[in-house]
C-alpha cells in the first residue's frame, strides 16, 4: 500500500460500526471506546472482553450476522472477521453506503488505515510505513512511547501561553517557539520547574 494523506478523523459521539469479535476487533473497540465513539459490535460469537464492554453500557452489542442495514447512520467501519467473505460483504455494503471502511484483512481494500499511535492527552504522534512493515511502525510507536513521556504537560503550557497571548491582542506568531524549544522549556517542565520554563517563554515573546 503506498502511503496516503495523514489525517484526523474525529470519532467522539459518532456511531462507529465493527463487524468482528476477535481479536483485532477487540483492540480497535478499546481505542473507539477511549476515544468517545459510539461503538456498535456486530459478530455471531463475542469475547468476553466485548460482553463485558456492552454490559458496562461502553457499546451496544448485536450478536448476530451482519446486515446492510447495520450501516445506517455510521461514521466509519471495520470489517475485522476471520471470514475474508464477510469482511468483502461489509466493504461492499459501506461502499454502496457511502461509509469509509477499514478490511482488516486487505489493507489495499480500505478507504482508510489506522496508524499506530502515542497519545498524551491531546498530544498524539502517529508512525506509518505505507503497509510495508507494521512490525517497524509497532517498534516505533513503543520508542515513542517513551520518549514522549512528560511532553503533555509541556502541551499543557504552550497552549496556556498561546491562550494567552492571542486574549492581549497579539498572534501566538509573536513568540519566539523554536528559541523557547533551545532554551529547554521541554527539559524545564519534565523537571517540574514549571515557573522557570514560564520565564523562558516570556523572554520569547
Amino acid at each position: 500500500m503506498s502511503a496516503g494523506l495523514t489525517v484526523s478523523v474525529p470519532v467522539a459521539g459518532r456511531r462507529v460500526l465493527v463487524v468482528g469479535a476477535g481479536a483485532v476487533a477487540t483492540r480497535r473497540v478499546a481505542t473507539l471506546v477511549e476515544l468517545g465513539a459510539e461503538v456498535v459490535v456486530v459478530a455471531p460469537e463475542v469475547s468476553a472482553e466485548l460482553a463485558e464492554r456492552a454490559a458496562a453500557g461502553e457499546i451496544v452489542l448485536h450478536e448476530r450476522a451482519f446486515a446492510p442495514t447495520d450501516l445506517d447512520g455510521v461514521r466509519l467501519v471495520f470489517a475485522a472477521t476471520d471470514v475474508a467473505a464477510v469482511n468483502a460483504e461489509v466493504r461492499a455494503g459501506a461502499a454502496t453506503a457511502g461509509v469509509w471502511a477499514n478490511r482488516a484483512d486487505d489493507p489495499a481494500d480500505c478507504d482508510f488505515t489506522v496508524l499506530p499511535a502515542v497519545r498524551r492527552g491531546d498530544l498524539v504522534v502517529a508512525v506509518g510505513t505505507g503497509g510495508r512493515s507494521p512490525a517497524l511502525a509497532a517498534h516505533l510507536r513503543r520508542r515513542l512511547a517513551d520518549e514522549l513521556t512528560g511532553y503533555e504537560a509541556v502541551l499543557d503550557l504552550l497552549a496556556e501561553v498561546r491562550d494567552d497571548t492571542r486574549a492581549a491582542g497579539g498572534s501566538s506568531e509573536d513568540v519566539d517557539w523554536r528559541r523557547a524549544f533551545d532554551e529547554g522549556i521541554v527539559e524545564l517542565v519534565q523537571s517540574g520547574r514549571i515557573e522557570a520554563a514560564r520565564e523562558v517563554l516570556a523572554r520569547c515573546r
